[in-house]
């Protein structure tokens, strides 16, 4: 068990070989699967201002919603990103496990794909190899909205790269992390149940368990994936080496 204030060697991203840049498409059922994940959370913030109206929204969804968007977002700003991106602190097996759970439930992608797909972007920040950069898309307010959108949303439904795994070889030898990967569809179904039971058991009502899935769950997933999306993006129009002067 490694000390906790052991700071382990940054990730040898730059020692890799670059990998072939590709404009290949997804295979349709990723396709489909990934449009779902993206639409659903959409419709239901667009919705359920309208089907809980005067009824829907008290004090327990307000606290369902908050605590689930805190967790998730630490889950995918602390645990994927800091932890296991970045390797920036060292921690206890357990702790790892909690928030790879955590960041699974943020429902943007497995474990191994989400940091295996980051380490790339970061190691080709802005270029041609970025898989999400909103630049090399054309000139002029055209390519400005191509890059906009393909940065937001039309990366998702890209190909990935089929060596992606030589990123997280640090990550597959762990059989807890492997757990959390392999399990991924366990874990965003759990951050979807989770505050619909919270949410009848508090109110003790049926209409607890709705309003908890809406706002806890699939309200959650929403906001979380975009503060998280709109971060990225912003530090890509900007440039990372500018934000980090």
């Amino acid at each position: 068990m490694p000390e906790l204030t052991e700071i382990p060697v940054a990730y040898p991203q730059a020692e890799l070989p670059p990998l072939e840049p590709t404009t290949a498409k997804a295979s349709r059922g990723v396709q489909i699967v990934t449009f779902l994940a993206i639409i659903i959370p959409l419709f239901s913030v667009i919705a359920a201002p309208f089907f809980v109206w005067g009824w829907g929204f008290g004090w327990t969804d307000m606290g369902l919603l908050l605590g689930m968007y805190t967790l998730t977002a630490w889950g995918i700003t602390v645990g994927f990103h800091r932890l296991f991106v970045h390797r920036s602190f060292e921690t206890y097996m357990w702790i790892k496990f909690i928030f790879g759970v955590l960041g699974s439930m943020a429902v943007q992608g497995s474990l191994f794909h989400w940091v295996g797909m980051h380490r790339l972007h970061h190691q080709f920040s802005d270029k041609v190899e970025d898989p999400h950069s909103p630049h090399h898309h054309g000139e002029g307010i055209l390519g400005m909205l191509k890059g906009f959108w393909h940065a937001h949303i039309g990366w998702f439904f890209d190909k990935e790269p089929s060596d992606i795994d030589r990123y997280v070889k640090d990550l597959r030898s762990s059989l807890a992390l492997r757990v959390v990967n392999k399990l991924f569809l366990v874990w965003v179904v759990l951050g979807l149940v989770l505050p619909a039971v919270l949410g009848g058991v508090i109110t003790q009502s049926w209409s607890g368990v709705w309003t908890g899935l809406i706002w806890g769950g699939l309200v959650r997933v929403f906001l979380v994936s975009s503060c998280n999306m709109e971060c990225e993006l912003c530090m890509s129009f900007v440039g990372h080496e500018a934000l980090s002067k």
